[in-house]
């Protein structure tokens, strides 16, 4: 898993949120969440936002966490 995956996992799950329901949200496949999670997939800029709204973290966290 890499860095942006595991955060997004951590905050679903903080937010005890399922894979379903956050890709419902940001209007992606349960699928495409799943490739997010394990590093598969990189989200893009547009995602990363939406992925930060509904998270409730800031967009720059995520980002960040690309670089590593």
């Amino acid at each position: 898993m890499n860095p942006i995956g595991r955060t997004i996992k951590n905050y679903r799950e903080h937010l005890k949120m399922t894979k379903e329901e956050l890709a419902q949200k940001i209007r992606v496949g349960t699928h495409t969440i799943e490739k997010y999670e394990t590093g598969e997939q990189i989200p893009s800029n547009q995602t990363l936002l939406k992925l930060s709204t509904v998270l409730d973290i800031p967009a720059s966290e995520l980002k960040l966490d690309q670089l590593d």
